[in-house]
């Protein structure tokens, strides 16, 4: 029970984007395009999940081991930025058309604090490796989550003539992103 309840806690009580605004850069940079939008959670709860395995096993067999905790920063955003160029080099080779729709945001995944904060909380809070391996799944799934609803809002009001210009693009995307944020944190009385 106490797996689910922290795969639930991370997709959609603590979501990640829109209760603790984090990954706001892809979030809005590729939520123009539901098709481009779904590649980016996948590719991010990807690289969310493998980050938080190594980054933990990291942790624990060699920084714990030797007392070097201090490199945690270091050696977390070179784990995460080496599992970026596997993703980039793979996506480029299989998927062709999504590897360019995802563009520059997509080694910008790289930088996304939204994946080293889930492996840095997994480690302040002392998750076993399955316990990480949960959190940074539910994590993915609510970043997928958030991006995913976000382009079918944008999708649609992009075809609605009735909005004044100044709120086209951007603008629009803030205020439902605001609104969605207001909608998920219903979710905290649940657990």
């Amino acid at each position: 029970m106490n797996l689910f309840l922290i795969l639930i806690g991370a997709a959609l009580i603590n979501n990640y984007v829109l209760v603790q605004f984090l990954g706001m850069c892809p979030y809005f940079g590729v939520s123009k395009k539901s098709e481009t939008a779904l590649g980016m959670g996948v590719a991010v709860m990807f690289v969310m999940v493998v980050a938080s395995t190594m980054t933990h096993l990291f942790h624990q067999h060699i920084l714990v081991r030797f007392e070097i905790e201090y490199l945690q920063t270091i050696v977390f955003i070179l784990i995460i930025a080496s599992i970026v160029q596997f993703l980039e080099v793979f996506m480029k080779k299989n998927f062709p058309a999504l590897y360019a729709m995802l563009g520059v945001y997509l080694p910008l995944i790289t930088t996304n604090c939204v994946i080293f904060a889930v492996t840095i909380i997994n480690v302040n809070n002392e998750y076993t490796l399955i316990e990480a391996i949960i959190e940074s799944l539910g994590a993915g799934l609510g970043f997928t989550l958030a991006i995913v609803l976000l382009a079918g809002i944008r999708e649609k009001y992009n075809n609605n003539p009735d909005i004044p210009e100044a709120f086209e693009g951007l603008p629009m995307a803030l205020f439902a992103a605001g609104l969605m944020s207001i909608a998920f944190m219903g979710f905290q009385g649940i657990i």
